[in-house]
């Protein structure tokens, strides 16, 4: 899990996802909409990307992709990133972390 916290907190914001996933696609394009610039980890694309997964999910993803962090703490997955951003939080939040600038 702490390699997962490190990974997680290394940039504005950090997604976990899988190449394979609709899901994680959607995530990381919406949040490129807004300007930001995401590190992506691709866990099928990692050694250690099984560790990873049971990482996330022992934090609670389930499914395990996406999962979002965004400035230094993990937000959750895509029903956490669509509430947010329906809610009008998500662009907000990406402010706060200096993930995007005016």
């Amino acid at each position: 899990m702490d390699m997962v916290m490190n990974l997680g907190t290394e940039k504005p914001v950090v997604i976990f996802s899988k190449t394979s996933c609709g899901i994680s696609h959607a995530i990381i394009t919406l949040i490129r909409g807004f300007g930001a610039n995401p590190t992506v980890h691709e866990l099928d694309e990692l050694p250690n990307g099984h560790e990873i997964e049971k990482a996330l999910m022992a934090l609670g993803c389930n499914p395990s992709v996406p999962a979002v962090f965004i400035g230094k703490a993990f937000v959750g997955g895509s029903n956490e990133i669509m509430s947010l951003n329906i809610r009008g939080k998500l662009k907000p939040l990406l402010l706060k972390a200096n993930a995007i600038w005016i």
